[in-house]
């Protein structure tokens, strides 16, 4: 079974099963950040499991891609992938554990589906502790499937409780795991017997309390269940290989980079680990460059991720000898192996290939750059009886200048040095932890909080791009927006920095809208019907599907301002939201301008 069949059969199964296929979203979340990138299914569904009503019903199905950036030094070794995809199906108050659990087991094992023998399949449910009992439910409803009791690990919550955040929704998961060892799993081998054999595919949660306080849970009133099969690793098991680069999701682009290199993956290991990079890396960046809100390579946020991606694709690409620029060849197979799941690769492969190519070819100009660097360092250097470049200078050129360790390293030993690599490490290890202590300082978002003055801004991203149409034209178009506690951010196409002028212009008018405390009303309709209705469509790929119609105006048919599609949240009506503020304008990236706006005061939002 290939990829493009196991996503089939999955959406199949659970559209046999009244599940509703939605899209797949942006990797850039909206209005959340939290996070950098989409980092699982659940991800653009915030707002329905917190209660919205989701146009499309109870019971939902799709294919996700992901991106998870914590574990980029991992890549490299035969399992580990920075970007990925996620099968997920859901129940908003609908289903809970014994349908849940039924579903998954058929779905596995039936011979009609994936056919998977029941006997290599394990699973883990949740121990229980002081806060939560132990989750018999679950562990009912698999022996009611036929697993048997040697089959069920009971793990802490460290291994089977998910949770939104410190208060929040949160509930017991159950985790499928399949063997990966030799021949059957001997008596008693489970994930909690065994764990290096048993390898995950599936991750059911069960959201059914919400966390009070360090330990109250109280239970939800609706509860939901949430679950994500990785498709990769499933697609690997289905084929019988021993690593997901073996699977035809990888091999086009593996045959490529052999091609450039003139090598036969599998023959040395440390260069396969080189491949591996490069096809996991490319692949990624082809993905986020290409989304619809796609980024581009920078400095900060997720252009910082995907620039290290890039730069360490190429790296290794001159490990294994290419010497020319070669990511847009890597990304022509990338774009031709996804191109039916992910249309907008293919659309917008061009710019995909330009921003490949442009970032590889500057980060050819910062090696340059950092070799010299390191020739003006060489005579403080060699002033240096013990000849060892230090960890802090080591680790200077590779983050002000780009430099990898590995290249400071052989112009060391080119001039008789040794590299303090711990020294290095310790550099490194500081650097992270000052940035994760930025990163925890920024506003909360996400699952975990869906504040009041997050939901003004919200909405005043409508007004604001409502008029920036009236003031800069049509050609104008959302590319983005990132919203906190503190400010809002707003990203949109245009070729020139505005004038103070239209400025003030845009600003006067989204306060004018909201001095005229608009109401705001909510439709779900079909895309066709809210296109024909005059509603902004962004970011939504497919037709015929429900949709909640957002209209700020007097009337949603004849006397409106602004009408979007959109999830939400918002506020009732526009004088809640209080006054606007434009603080700076400036460029986000090619033909890409930014907003920065802040809020104060407005009215305090109706009781839910």
């Amino acid at each position: 079974m290939t990829a493009n069949e196991l996503r089939s059969k999955y959406i199949e199964f659970f559209k046999s099963k009244n599940h509703v296929e939605i899209s797949g979203q942006s990797l850039i979340p909206e209005n959340d950040p939290s996070v950098l990138f989409t980092t699982a299914g659940m991800h653009p569904l915030v707002p329905y499991l917190l209660g919205e009503k989701h146009p499309a019903g109870t019971r939902l199905t799709d294919y996700q891609k992901c991106v998870r950036t914590g574990d980029i030094d991992e890549v490299g070794d035969p399992s580990h992938l920075t970007c990925f995809e996620m099968l997920g199906n859901w129940s908003l108050g609908d289903y809970f554990k014994k349908e849940s659990i039924a579903f998954s087991y058929e779905f596995l094992t039936s011979p009609k589906w994936l056919g998977l023998d029941p006997r290599k399949i394990s699973v883990t449910v949740f121990a229980g502790d002081e806060n939560a009992p132990r989750d018999e439910e679950a562990a009912e409803a698999w022996k009611a499937n036929g697993m048997p009791e040697d089959k069920i690990a009971y793990l802490p919550a460290e291994d089977n409780w998910w949770a939104a955040g410190p208060t929040g929704p949160c509930g017991p998961d159950t985790e499928i795991f399949y063997w990966v060892g030799e021949g059957l799993p001997p008596e008693g081998s489970n994930k909690g017997t065994d764990s290096e054999n048993w390898l995950e595919i599936w991750n059911n949660v069960f959201m059914q309390f919400n966390r009070v306080d360090e330990k109250t849970l109280e239970p939800l009133p609706k509860k939901n269940v949430d679950t994500g099969m990785g498709l990769e690793r499933t697609n690997c098991i289905l084929q019988g290989k021993t690593s997901v680069y073996l699977t035809e999701v990888f091999q086009p682009i593996i045959k490529k980079i052999d091609e450039l290199a003139d090598y036969v993956y599998g023959t040395d290991e440390e260069k396969d680990r080189s491949v591996r990079i490069i096809a996991d890396h490319s692949r990624a960046s082809v993905f986020i460059i290409g989304d619809p809100k796609g980024v581009s390579p920078s400095n900060v946020g997720a252009g910082y991720v995907l620039r290290r991606l890039i730069r360490r694709a190429v790296r290794h690409g001159m490990k294994l000898g290419i010497e020319k620029s070669f990511l847009a060849e890597i990304a022509d197979s990338v774009i031709d192996n996804f191109k039916i799941a992910y249309p907008e690769l293919e659309q917008n492969a061009d710019k995909i290939k330009g921003e490949l190519t442009a970032e590889e070819e500057k980060f050819r100009q910062t090696l340059k750059k950092g070799e010299a660097e390191f020739q003006k360092l060489l005579p403080n250097l060699m002033k240096n009886p013990k000849k060892v470049i230090s960890g802090k200078v080591a680790y200077n050129l590779y983050e002000t200048y780009g430099y990898p360790l590995e290249l400071t390293q052989e112009l060391g030993a080119e001039h008789g040095f040794t590299v303090d690599v711990e020294g290095f490490k310790e550099a490194e290890k500081k650097h992270q932890e000052a940035s994760k202590t930025l990163d925890a300082g920024k506003a909360k978002g996400g699952l975990a909080e869906q504040s009041d003055v997050a939901t003004k801004y919200h909405t005043a991203t409508h007004l604001l791009q409502q008029a920036l149409v009236e003031v800069l034209g049509d050609k104008i178009a959302q590319k983005g927006s990132n919203i906190n506690n503190e400010r809002m951010r707003f990203d949109f196409t245009f070729d020139r920095p505005m004038t103070k002028e239209e400025i003030q212009k845009v600003e006067d008018i989204v306060n004018e809208k909201i001095k005229e405390d608009l109401p705001v009303t909510m439709e779900i309709m079909t895309l066709d019907e809210a296109k024909k209705q005059g509603a902004r469509a962004l970011f939504v790929s497919k037709y015929g599907e429900q949709v909640k119609v957002y209209t700020i105006g007097r009337d949603s048919k004849s006397d409106w301002f602004s009408k979007e599609v959109c999830g939400g949240p918002h506020v009732q009506h526009t004088a809640q939201i209080g006054e606007f503020k434009i603080v700076k304008e400036q460029s986000s990236s090619a033909g890409v301008r930014r907003i920065r706006a802040v809020i104060s005061g407005g009215l305090p939002l109706d009781p839910q």
